[in-house]
């Protein structure tokens, strides 16, 4: 059987924290901010972690187990 391949567009997207689980970085934060508070663009920077629900979709995407 053929090696799972890494999704590339996942790959730039989600990283491994090292207790393994997986950050992400926040939407709504690349145009149209001038009419975004200073406090949301601030908190929007900050990553986040992938949902639990979501959490096996993307490990298939990255190729783990």
């Amino acid at each position: 059987m053929p090696k799972m391949k890494t999704n590339p567009g996942a790959k730039k997207r989600f990283s491994f924290t090292g207790s393994g689980k997986i950050k992400r970085k926040h939407a709504y934060k690349s145009h149209i901010l001038t009419k975004k508070s200073t406090k949301r663009k601030r908190n929007l920077t900050y990553f986040g972690q992938v949902d639990k629900a979501d959490e096996k979709n993307v490990k298939l995407l990255l190729a783990k187990k």
